[in-house]
C-alpha cells in the first residue's frame, strides 16, 4: 500500500464517528456500507442520548452516578473500565454533536431541554424531537463528505462485507467485499479493519431492527476465528407495533414525556378506551414500581407487560396480545414537538390519530446487548488509556469492532439513551489506538487473491442451485419462529434444546436451497440466502449461551431460575428470608458472574466459555427494582457490606509493616 489505510464497515453512528475521527487525525480511509450511509439502521434511533448535563448536576448527578446505573441496570456483566470511560466522554460528545449541529430540542431560554429514560431518575437525555439518530447520523455524515472532498476518505456504498482476510500470523490484512450492483467482488487491503454493522434482528425474523440488520457481518468475523460475548443477551424492547411485515419501536421517550401504559382491570373489555375510568384501569407498572413507574428498565418492563397479557389475561384483544401506551392526557402541541416523528410511524400503520386514543403495544426484539468480544486497556484511574490499541480490538489483532457489533458496554440489559452514546463514543475513542496499532507489511497479494477466488467459488455454487428443494425466505421465516418462540422473554431449557435442533437442521436445508435469480446484476436473492446462512451460527451461539445460562440476569429470564420476593409478612421471618435471598445471590454472582465467549469449532457448533468480569470499581449488588420485600434484602446485603469492609480494613492494617520512630 502506498499510503496507511483503514477499512471501516458500516456507515451508521459508529462507523461515521470512527472515519471522521480517524479522517481528523490524517489517516485515509475506505467506509464501506450495504446501503447509503443516510440509510443505516442508526437513523431509526428516536428517543435521544444519555449525559449528565447542568441540569441533573443541579440535583445531585455526577458522571459516576450515571456510570453506576449503567452497570446497575445491566446486572453488572459488562467490565466497569469501558462503562466509566463512555458515561465521562458523555457531556463531551453531546457538546460536540451540538456545535456540529445537531437541532436538539430547546427550551424556552434556549438551553437544551432533556428528558428522562428508563432505569435512571434523572433526566439525562438529550433528544431532537423522536428522531434523534437521523439528526445525529446526518450530522457526522456532513462531517465525513467535509473529508471526502479532502481527499482522505473514500465511501463504497451498496458493498458487502464478506470476510476479513487474515494471514498465518492471525493478523487481519484487510478484507473481501462485493459490489451489490455489479456482483464485482473485490480486495480491500488496510492497516486495520473496523467492523460497525449494528445487531442481528433479523435471526429473530421480524424486529424494530431495519431489513438490512442481519448480522451477516459479525458473523462472518466468527466464522473466521473472531470471539463472541454474551450472544444470548437480546433486548426485547417494551413498546412496538405489532406488524405483518415487520415490528415498528414506539420510542421509550413517548413514557420518558409522560406516557402511561396500562389496561382494562376487565378482561378484553369493549369499551373505547377513553370511556374507561380511571378505577377501572391498571396501571401495572407504576402500581409494582412507584419509585420509577412506566420508566423501569426495559427487561423489566417486557417481562410486566408480557405476563399481564399471557398469565393474567388482561391483555386488551382477544386475538393479538397488547397493552395501552396512553399519550392523550398530554398537550398535542407538546406532543407534536417532543414526540412527532414516531406519533407519524403510528399513524401511518395503525390508522389512528394517537394523540387522541391510546396507542396498541406489545414487546418486540430490538437490539443485542452481546457482540463480537474487544479488548481494553485500563487506566490508572479506571477508566481506559487512550490511544491504545487494545481498546475495541478483537482476539484477532487488526480487526476492531464498535457499536452495537461489540459486547462491551450494556451488560444484560441496555438503558434506554445509552446506545446512541455508545456507538459514537468507541467510534471516537478506538480511533487513535487503531492507527497506533502500526501497519500491514507488503506482498500480501496472495492472500487476497485467494480470499476472492474462495468468494467467487462460493458464489458460482450458490447461483448453481436451481433445482435445490427449499425456499430460503420460508427458512427465514421458520428460523425467526423459533428464536422468537424461545429465546426472548422468557426461556426454558428443554425449549432450547430442541430449538438448537431445529436450527441445526435448518442449517442443513439451507444448503439444498434453490436460487430463483441467477444473473449477475443486483442480484437481491443470492446475496439474502448468504446471509441467511451466516444467521445460522449466531442463532447456535445466542441458543447454546441461553441454555447453558441457568440463571436469570438482565433479559435472560428463565422461571425455574427466578429469585422471587419476600414472601413473609413477620419482621423476624422476612429477616429470615432476606438472609437466605442474599445467601443465593452471592452463590449466584460467583457462579454467573461471567461474560459468555463463544468460539466457532471446525464442525460448525460454538465453544462456550466464560471470562472473569471487572467490578474493581462497584461491587455487585441485588437489582431490587421493586422486589417484593427489597427494602429489607438491601438492608441485609448493606450490613454485609458494611461487615466485610470493616473485616478488610482490619485485616489490612494487621498486615501492614511495623514503621519505627526517628
Amino acid at each position: 500500500m502506498a499510503q496507511p489505510r483503514v477499512l471501516v464497515i458500516g456507515g451508521g453512528l459508529a462507523g461515521l464517528a470512527a472515519t471522521m475521527r480517524m479522517a481528523e487525525l490524517g489517516m485515509h480511509v475506505d467506509l464501506v456500507s450495504l446501503v447509503p450511509v443516510k440509510r443505516s439502521h442508526s437513523v431509526c434511533a428516536q428517543g435521544g442520548i444519555n449525559s449528565v448535563n447542568a441540569l441533573t448536576r443541579q440535583q445531585g448527578d455526577t458522571e459516576w452516578k450515571h456510570f453506576d446505573d449503567t452497570v446497575y441496570g445491566g446486572d453488572f456483566l459488562q467490565h466497569q473500565p469501558p462503562v466509566k470511560e463512555m458515561a465521562d466522554w458523555g457531556p463531551r460528545i453531546v457538546d460536540l454533536m451540538d456545535r456540529l449541529g445537531v437541532p436538539f430540542n430547546r427550551t424556552p431560554e434556549g438551553f437544551r431541554d432533556q428528558r428522562r429514560f428508563g432505569g435512571t431518575l434523572y433526566k439525562r437525555t438529550s433528544f431532537a424531537g423522536a428522531t434523534t439518530g437521523q439528526q445525529l447520523l446526518y450530522s457526522l455524515d456532513e462531517q465525513v463528505r467535509r473529508w471526502e472532498v479532502e481527499g482522505l476518505v473514500k465511501k463504497w456504498e451498496f458493498w458487502d462485507f464478506l470476510e476479513p482476510v487474515v494471514d498465518d500470523s492471525g493478523r487481519c490484512r484487510g478484507a473481501v467485499c462485493q459490489d451489490l450492483v455489479s456482483m464485482e467482488f473485490r480486495a480491500f487491503p488496510a492497516d486495520a479493519v473496523i467492523l460497525a454493522t449494528g445487531g442481528c434482528g433479523l435471526v429473530y425474523g421480524r424486529s424494530t431492527m431495519s431489513m438490512v440488520c442481519t448480522g451477516s457481518a459479525v458473523s462472518r468475523a466468527y466464522q473466521a476465528g473472531a470471539s463472541y460475548g454474551n450472544g444470548e443477551f437480546i433486548q426485547v424492547h417494551p413498546t412496538a407495533i405489532p406488524g405483518a411485515d415487520k415490528l415498528r419501536l414506539m420510542s421509550e421517550s413517548a413514557r420518558g414525556e409522560g406516557g402511561r401504559v396500562w389496561v382494562p382491570r376487565k378482561p378484553q373489555d369493549p369499551r373505547a378506551p377513553r370511556d374507561i375510568p380511571e378505577a377501572d384501569r391498571s396501571y401495572f407498572l407504576e402500581e409494582r414500581y412507584p419509585k420509577y413507574g412506566n420508566l423501569v428498565p426495559r427487561d423489566i418492563a417486557t417481562r410486566e407487560i408480557f405476563d399481564i397479557c399471557t398469565t393474567d389475561g388482561l391483555s386488551v384483544e382477544k386475538d393479538r396480545l397488547c397493552v395501552y401506551l396512553d399519550l392523550t392526557h398530554i398537550p398535542r402541541e407538546a406532543l407534536d414537538r417532543k414526540l412527532g416523528g414516531i406519533l407519524e410511524i403510528y399513524e401511518k400503520f395503525q390508522g389512528v390519530d394517537p394523540r387522541t386514543e391510546p396507542m396498541k403495544i406489545f414487546p418486540a426484539v430490538h437490539y443485542s446487548m452481546g457482540g463480537l468480544w474487544v479488548d481494553y486497556e485500563k487506566s490508572g484511574t479506571g477508566g481506559l488509556v487512550e490511544g491504545s490499541p487494545r481498546n475495541q480490538q478483537t482476539n484477532i489483532p487488526g480487526l476492531y469492532a464498535i457499536g452495537e457489533c461489540d459486547y462491551q458496554y450494556h451488560g444484560a440489559n441496555r438503558l434506554g439513551a445509552n446506545s446512541l452514546l455508545s456507538c459514537i463514543f468507541t467510534g471516537l475513542f478506538c480511533a487513535p489506538g487503531v492507527i497506533a496499532g502500526g501497519r500491514s507489511p507488503a506482498g500480501t497479494e496472495p492472500l487476497f487473491a485467494a480470499a476472492i477466488r474462495r468468494q467467487e467459488e462460493r458464489h458460482r455454487a450458490l447461483l448453481s442451485r436451481t433445482a435445490g428443494a427449499e425456499n430460503p425466505y420460508d427458512l427465514h421465516q421458520e428460523l425467526g419462529n423459533i428464536m422468537t418462540r424461545t429465546a426472548t422473554v422468557v426461556r426454558r431449557n428443554d425449549q432450547l434444546a430442541a430449538a438448537y435442533g431445529e436450527v441445526c437442521t435448518l442449517e442443513e436445508r439451507w444448503r439444498k436451497c434453490a436460487i430463483s435469480d441467477t444473473g449477475n446484476w443486483t442480484n437481491q436473492n443470492v446475496v439474502f440466502t448468504k446471509s441467511l446462512g451466516d444467521m445460522f451460527p449466531l442463532a447456535k451461539l445466542i441458543l447454546k449461551g441461553a441454555l447453558q445460562r441457568d440463571e436469570c440476569r438482565g433479559a435472560h429470564f428463565k422461571p425455574d431460575f427466578a429469585m422471587p420476593g419476600i414472601e413473609a409478612t413477620d419482621p423476624i421471618e422476612k429477616r429470615r428470608e432476606a438472609e437466605a435471598w442474599c445467601d443465593r445471590f452471592e452463590e449466584n454472582t460467583r457462579r454467573w458472574l461471567k461474560s459468555t465467549v463463544a468460539t466457532q469449532n471446525a464442525d460448525g457448533h460454538p465453544e462456550i466459555s466464560y471470562e472473569d468480569i471487572d467490578t474493581s470499581l462497584i461491587p455487585p449488588r441485588p437489582r431490587l427494582y421493586g422486589l417484593v420485600g427489597g427494602e429489607v434484602i438491601e438492608e441485609v446485603w448493606k450490613e454485609r457490606q458494611a461487615s466485610k469492609t470493616a473485616t478488610n480494613g482490619h485485616a489490612a492494617v494487621a498486615a501492614a509493616p511495623a514503621t519505627t520512630g526517628a
